[in-house]
Parts: structure tokens; sequence; C-alpha cells
């Protein structure tokens, strides 16, 4: 065994969460050990996740955004795909960012150690060098950010490359005919968008009633409109029951949720996408070693400063339980990393940081883009809580419509209980089109500001401009929007 390492604070996993909790803890004068599996630091999310999903969404976009140009008087020739020099694309990106996380932890003097860790005790943890060799990791504190993977389906073919995870599908090892995802959520259907724009046709299958659970139905509806040409077969209350390799493809059966025969008979695929959600990790890195409670799902029980059942051992992202989102695991870092901060030096403002965001936004990169936040009108409905709407449809927006992308909306719920006394605080928002993820940030901070309708309505907009939306649709609220028709009275 190497000689030990002895730290402030060490990091387990090298996530946005991870190596934000490392790269806070060095600026605030810790000495800082980062463990990570992998060869690179990012985590996921950087390598195999949202960043590289992004970048094939962008090109994706791109490809069906000209398709559109005939009918605007300018004619592209059919595109020729090359998938090699395409994932050559994907990997630039990747790497100028791993690059740059690498060259960050140099300059704040973090101790990057590569392999797999676990817990020997409270205070020491184990590390599985790419070697074979062990190192020992000695801490006063220990931050755990070891995320989760992707669920496996235990009745596909193993070891067969035409069966993938969102991991695997981001290899773009083939560019197949026929592709099934396997899950309605957000992961699957951007990566299905993807592959449909390179030219694959869709089937999905979904056990719930939906796709995309968690987001109101209108603006699900304006996205699967607008997509229902990539799709042969949409399945919801449906589950896969058996999949079988054979030469022409994959075989799979289906069922109704209900135990029926399904709608559609036995199926062959080129390629299955399994996208049914994410797993923590929390039972693979011994925390039972350290005492460090563990459910039985895989999750670390924490509390507003991060804190687990072990005093000096935090946990942040993932593995603390939904929503599994990178952004959430930054603010989660950001905590643990100034509350350990304040211990270790004694200072009595960081070691009383706590995570106490009001909302935590959503969103999904397909086209078009769906972002929400806070409370949905279905939740709402479901727990009996009155609110009032302002909405702006982009059929109204000059810039939308000049975009030739006028099939969204955007709207804000608002407090519409008596003692809101007409004048409610925004609860929600939700925007479906173009760009929507890079605008619901705002609706985000009128929420944690405690804004109401005039304060958004009164915010002066850039005009033309998608984000405008976000004030019309306040107006709309108030009625005072001379952008769409009067207001019934």
């Amino acid at each position: 065994m190497e000689h030990d390492l002895d730290c402030d604070v060490l990091v387990l996993g090298a996530g946005p969460g991870g190596y934000s909790a490392a790269f806070r803890a060095a600026d605030l004068g810790l000495k800082v050990v980062l463990v990570e599996r992998y060869p690179t630091l990012g985590g996921v999310c950087l390598n195999v996740g949202c960043i590289p999903s992004k970048a094939l969404l962008h090109v994706a976009a791109v490809m069906d955004e000209v398709s559109h140009f005939e009918s605007l008087g300018i004619t592209f020739a059919a595109p020729t795909i090359d998938l090699t020099r395409l994932k050559a694309h994907k990997d630039k990106v990747i790497g100028r960012l791993t690059g740059g996380l690498a060259a960050m932890a140099k300059m704040r003097q973090v101790t990057v150690v590569q392999g797999r860790g676990e817990f020997v005790d409270p205070n020491q943890l184990n590390v599985e060098l790419t070697d074979g060799q062990r190192q020992s990791v000695k801490f006063k504190r220990a931050i755990i950010a070891a995320g989760s993977e992707a669920v496996k389906l235990p009745f596909l073919p193993q070891g067969d490359e035409r069966v993938v995870t969102s991991t695997g599908a981001l290899e773009l090892r083939q560019a197949p005919k026929r592709m099934l995802i396997i899950g309605g959520g957000i992961i699957g259907l951007e990566m299905g968008t993807v592959y449909s724009t390179l030219g694959a046709r869709l089937d999905v299958v979904e056990m719930q009633d939906g796709l995309m659970q968690g987001a109101d139905r209108d603006l699900v509806k304006v996205w699967q409109k607008m997509n229902a040409p990539r799709f042969d077969h949409i399945l919801l209350k449906t589950k896969t029951v058996s999949a079988e390799a054979t030469a022409e493809g994959i075989k799979v059966k289906f069922e109704s949720a209900d135990g029926t025969p399904a709608a559609l008979p036995e199926q062959t695929y080129d390629l299955v996408l399994q996208a049914v959600g994410r797993v923590p990790n929390g039972k693979k890195i011994a925390a039972d070693k350290a005492g460090v409670a563990v459910s039985e799902r895989g999750f670390i029980n924490v509390d507003i400063q991060m804190r687990t059942n072990v005093p000096h051992i935090f946990a942040i992202g993932d593995i603390v339980g939904q929503p599994m989102l990178a952004h959430k695991a930054v603010h989660e870092a950001h905590v643990a990393a100034e509350v350990i901060a304040g211990e270790l030096l004694g200072d009595a403002k960081l070691s009383q940081s706590a995570f106490d965001a009001r909302v935590i936004p959503s969103v999904a990169y397909t086209d078009p883009e769906i972002a929400w936040v806070g409370l949905t009108e279905d939740d709402a409905k479901a727990r009996g809580i009155k609110v009032k709407k302002g909405l702006f449809p982009w059929s109204a927006s000059g810039r939308a419509i000049a975009n030739g992308r006028d099939e969204g909306f955007t709207k804000l719920l608002f407090d519409d209980s008596e003692e809101a006394h007409g004048h409610g605080r925004i609860l929600g928002g939700g925007i479906v089109g173009t760009h929507a993820g890079d605008m619901i940030g705002e609706i985000t901070l009128a929420i944690e500001m405690g804004a109401d309708a005039v304060d958004i309505g009164k915010t002066i907009h850039p005009h033309p401009t998608l984000g405008e939306s976000i004030g019309l649709a306040a107006e709309a609220f108030e009625g005072a929007c001379t952008d769409l028709p009067p207001a019934r009275k």
C-alpha cells in the first residue's frame, strides 16, 4: 500500500456535485482529496450524460430546422451523416470541459486520486487504484458524491451492443432504422430525438398514462403534437415483458400494465434503449463501515446542511434523493463545503450554511424544449391549492413567429387563496418552446424572491425576444396585456 494521504476534506465522486464541493472547499482554504473512478473529472453528467447529449441534440436541432427551410425559399441538399466525425465532435466537447476541470483542480491544489473508493472506518477511505494497488486516505471530514447509475432491466439481453442505456446510446455505434425506447421520461426522449433525426423510426413504451411525468400535460401535449411524426407507436400503460437477441434484431414482447395483451404484437428492433430511471450508488461504497446509514434503495438521508447521521460525513447529489439533477448537486456541494470550512476554520457564518432552495427547475432538452419549476397545475389540483394562471401563447410573440416556431407558450401560476387578496405571489411556471430551458431561470428567481404578477409584468423585458413572454404572461394574469385580445369582462 502506498503511503497514506491525509486531508481536511475527502470528496468521493467527481461529478458536478463532487468537483464543486472539492473546489469550494479548496477555495475556502482546506486541504482536499478528490477520489474519482473514471479517468476524467465531471462524472456522468459531463462524460456520458448532460453535456454529450446536448452536443448531439444541438446537431439534431439544426438538422431539423434547415429541413423546413424549403418553404422559405432556401433549399439544402439532404444531409450526409458521418457517425465517426459526429462522435469525434461530441468527444471534443467533452474533452474541452474535462480538461478545464483538471486544470482548475491543479490550480486549487486539489489532490485527485483515480480509483474506486470504499470506506474502512469513519475517518478512512481505501482506494483501489487503476493499477490494482491500494491507497489509503485519512480525512477529518468527508463528502459523499458517488452519484447514480442507469437501471438495467434484467430480462434484456446482456452484452449485446444493440441493447443500451443512455451511456451506450451516446457512443453512436450504429444508425438504427428501428429503435425502441423503454421508458417515456426525459432521458429516453432526448436520445430518441437524436436518433430520429439521424434516421431512426421510434417506438416508446411507458408504464404510466403519459410521457414526461412531472410536467403539466398541456406542456407535453405541444411537444407530442410536434414530434408525432418521429414515432410509429407510443405505448402507454404498457410494459416490456421479454426480449430476445436474434440475427435480425432484438425481438421484444409487450403487455398492458393490467396484464392483458398489448395493442402491439411482438416487434423487432435494431436498437433498444432502456431509460427507466437511475439508482443511487449508496450501497457500493461500504458506507456502513463508516457508520453512514443507507436506505434499502441506496439513498443516504441528510439534513439541510447535507450532513448524514455521522456528524462529520456529508452527502450530496443523486445519492441523497430526487430530483437527480446536476444543478441541485452543485448547490448542495457548496453548502457542504461551507459548513465543513466553517467548522474546521472556526467561521460561524460559514458553519450556518444550509440548502434552503424553495424550488428546483427541470428541463427536457427535446425539440421543443419543456421547462418547469415550482408548483404545477396538476400538483395544485391534487393538493387543493387555489391558483390563477397567466398564459401567453407564442402565436402572439413577434420573435417566435419570426423564428417560425410559434407552437409554444409560457404560463405562470399565482397564489389565488383568500389570503392573497387577488395579488398572490408566483408559485410556479412552465414554458414549452425553443430555448425554454434558457428562460426558466427567471421564473425560478421570481419564486425565490416572492414576486407577484406586478413585479414580473412591470419588469421591462427586451423586445422582440422569447423571454418577454414571461412578462407578458404576468400582464395576461393582470388583464393588462396589450399583445393579446382584450380580457373578457
